[in-house]
């Protein structure tokens, strides 16, 4: 119970999940966080790293309804499709020219297609990805690149939708992901063997 007593547990507050820190215990430490200046390590398949700045990291956030990322890009470095299911994203490229994009979702109208958005960002150009839409972020330059993001809410989660589908332990049921993507046994196969 984080180190409370009972009572103390059954008085304290709790605010999306978290539990108000004691008004009398909080310092400004609380309200701190160093090292945004630093890169990320992009040494990865993706190319890309996200360090987060939220309720989790910084707990002066809490009940703030903001947090933010910063995203390092190595070149051709991709921040693959996913979504925040509690927050809208503004995000403002520092360095390097990114092709970003979101993607609707299950539009009213049975006839109507999900519409991609695209645009090539160039440094000070600023894109916004609406809550819950599947979005991407892609380093098209032929050097490192960097963001900086805003999203409105203090915990605003990230599901990766290829880690997710694919790399679920126990697996999705091949036969679930076969007809929902209507490809090949053999091609789920080899995605799901991409994410152990």
């Amino acid at each position: 119970m984080y180190g409370l007593t009972m009572a103390a547990f059954l008085l304290a507050v709790f605010v999306n999940g978290k539990i108000c820190k004691d008004p009398n215990m909080v310092s400004a430490n609380d309200f701190f966080f160093p090292g945004l200046n630093m890169p990320g390590n992009t040494s990865n398949p993706l190319g890309s790293k996200v360090t987060p700045v939220n309720v989790n990291q910084l707990p002066g956030l809490n009940t703030l309804g903001i947090s933010l990322v910063r995203i390092d890009y190595a070149p051709y470095g991709l921040n693959p499709p996913h979504t925040h299911p509690r927050a809208t994203e503004v995000l403002v490229v520092v360095e390097g020219t990114l092709f970003v994009g979101f993607v609707t979702s299950n539009p009213a109208d049975p006839n109507v297609k999900n519409k991609l958005f695209t645009k090539t960002l160039y440094p000070g150009d600023i894109f916004v990805f609406p809550e819950g839409l599947i979005h991407f972020q892609f380093n098209v330059g032929k050097t490192n690149a960097f963001v900086f993001a805003g999203l409105s809410s203090q915990n605003p989660g990230v599901i990766t939708i290829a880690n997710a589908v694919f790399g679920s332990d126990p697996p999705i049921n091949l036969d679930v992901l076969t007809k929902a993507f209507q490809v090949d046994a053999n091609v789920i196969k080899y995605l799901q063997a991409q994410f152990k």
